[in-house]
């Protein structure tokens, strides 16, 4: 391909080296992502120069910092969270016009500029700014990042190279924990160095991913969007190989992905983000339903818990009866816990669904927040050091590493791919970055209110985050249809139906598939859509879209029933 430069990773890979290579720098990307948000834990909440530097807290008696104002120190963290907001309705917008990989360097260069800042921060309005400028790049990364991973993967598989992308993100917050625990040993945890070669250590996966995205391929499906057909094609049969028994295979997607594409433009019109968010135009694509879909997903994501857990780890197990002089390492340890617990969701995701991940989930983890709360409790209503302390203490902690392991083998991946799933390929983009939207709100709200409500209920804090566990159970059952071992572009069949439970969607769904079996079967079915006889597509002529292709269910059984009465007018005249 004369297009594609010679240096691009697409010409040397294929298949699941070049899938993996992807995953790779997804990876990377997701990487940072973690180790921000596990950076941002350590030297919020336990190192005192900060914290007098940034004039909101400064270090007790006892070792233990003392925050003297809560507000300030949860507003430090949660206008990053507004950062995000902004930057994903940025990189949502600016991926669907100008593409994946072009996005991803924007992405990078802009949180360069904003950790670099955050690193030479002198007070707290400095930090800020910083703060709100990294969160643009983070926000532009994450609309972007998962998008271009879905659009690459196989459907089959979709759900367990993003789930190693969220291995790597938690990766980050190890590597940000573990790192800050050994800065605390430099010049007794005292000096400017234990605060800000953390923050600054963030710059280096950053500039690497800068680097190297633009020797990666475009997303296939972006390019059939903007009419780069045979870029496109070049692209699926190196991911899906073109020899052997995969012959076939890219072709059959790509007519897919074709027809799909002529079928979104042919039912809803050109959609701004509040066009999408009330679903102005959208037709039977339901574009304001999905977007509602996304946000609340991810908005229960952090109040379950883990926004607590993640940035106020020392807070929490303080409030659990732990010693100060513990509460680092014992963080630590959680977050490598939370790692390996991923893991499970690698081997899970694709095999049980999104639905069934996130059941299992939410009944564990609210088990274990109530659980927390009350051994917490128990722990401190008697004397420190007696052995109902100790073991009370020990066993909320307990709590905290099942609730952060189940986290790690649920909740952690699937709001963050439902929503790069679901959309139209016409404004997949904007719709992962309502997602992001829905984690920003979530999380800025949270991070915001958190100082203040751990300071007011302590260890009862637990109760809220497992009563917000067992509010997604019916939420989950009832508006979220399965998108797992589905195609993305059988996924405008999946949300066609007007009503907004999910079962019948899922019925409607049904009818649709039976009566468009010319639409998403080819790349189901991994068949070749060419004639081999006659060299077209076997879905129709040149591939397009036929008239009896529709969304609704009585526009197509009226078309049908038009083509059967001028069968039988032929019939009858001829």
């Amino acid at each position: 391909m004369d297009r594609i430069p010679r240096s691009n990773v697409v010409h040397k890979l294929e298949k699941r080296s070049l899938l993996i290579a992807i995953n790779c720098i997804a990876g990377l990307s997701i990487f940072f992502f973690g180790y921000d948000q596990g950076m941002m834990g350590g030297v919020n909440g336990a190192l005192d120069y900060y914290q007098t530097t940034m004039k909101f807290g400064h270090e007790g008696p006892n070792g233990a910092p003392v925050i003297d104002n809560t507000l300030l120190q949860g507003g430090i963290v949660s206008i990053y969270y507004l950062g995000t907001l902004m930057g994903c309705l940025i990189g949502g917008s600016f991926g669907d016009r100008y593409g994946r990989i072009k996005t991803i360097a924007l992405g990078a260069g802009w949180a360069v500029i904003g950790a670099t800042l955050q690193t030479s921060a002198q007070n707290h309005a400095w930090m800020i700014c910083a703060r709100l400028i990294n969160g643009w790049g983070t926000g532009i990364l994450n609309a972007i990042v998962p998008v271009w991973a879905t659009e690459t993967a196989e459907h089959k598989s979709r759900g367990q190279f993003v789930a190693i992308e969220f291995t790597l993100n938690i990766f980050g917050v190890v590597v940000a924990y573990w790192l800050e625990y050994g800065c605390n040993f430099y010049q007794g945890g005292t000096g400017q160095f234990t605060w800000r070669f953390p923050i600054a250590f963030q710059i280096f996966p950053l500039l690497v991913l800068f680097a190297i995205c633009w020797f990666f391929p475009e997303s296939p499906r972006w390019l059939v969007k903007v009419g780069r057909e045979d870029e496109a094609r070049y692209i699926l049969g190196r991911l899906r190989g073109e020899t052997g028994e995969d012959i076939g295979r890219a072709e059959a997607e790509f007519q897919d992905i074709r027809n799909i594409a002529e079928l979104e433009r042919k039912t809803a019109k050109a959609q701004s983000y509040i066009a999408m968010l009330f679903g102005i135009g959208s037709g039977k694509l339901h574009t304001g339903r999905r977007v509602q879909l996304v946000i609340w997903l991810q908005i229960m994501q952090e109040w379950i818990g883990i926004a607590g857990v993640t940035i106020f780890a020392p807070t929490i197990f303080r409030t659990a009866g732990i010693p100060n002089s513990q509460v680092q390492w014992i963080s630590g340890l959680n977050t490598i816990t939370y790692m390996l617990a991923t893991l499970i969701c690698v081997f899970t995701l694709d095999k049980i669904g999104r639905r069934w991940t996130l059941y299992w989930g939410s009944v564990v983890q609210g088990i274990s927040m109530f659980l927390a709360g009350g051994l917490a409790t128990i722990g401190l209503q008697h004397p420190v050091g007696s052995s109902v302390a100790r073991g009370a203490s020990s066993g909320a902690v307990a709590m905290i590493f099942l609730f952060t392991a189940t986290f790690g083998a649920t909740w952690l991946t699937v709001p963050w791919l439902y929503p790069a799933e679901i959309f139209p390929l016409e404004v997949r983009a904007k719709g992962n970055a309502w997602g992001v939207v829905g984690w920003s709100i979530g999380n800025g709200w949270l991070t915001l209110l958190l100082p203040v409500i751990f300071k007011a209920l302590a260890q009862k804090t637990y109760y809220i985050f497992g009563i917000a566990n067992v509010i997604t159970l019916p939420m989950v059952y009832c508006f979220y249809p399965e998108s797992n071992q589905r195609t993305l572009e059988e996924m405008n069949l999946l949300f066609a139906s007007d009503s907004i439970w999910n079962w019948e969607a899922e019925k409607n769904f049904a009818i649709l598939k039976e009566q468009n079996p010319e639409l998403v079967q080819a790349a189901q079915r991994g068949a070749s859509v060419i004639d081999p006889e006659t060299g077209m597509p076997k879905t129709g002529r040149q591939g397009s879209v036929s008239r009896n292709m529709s969304l609704d269910v009585n526009a197509l059984q009226a078309n049908r029933n038009e083509d059967a009465y001028e069968e039988k007018q032929t019939f009858k005249h001829g």
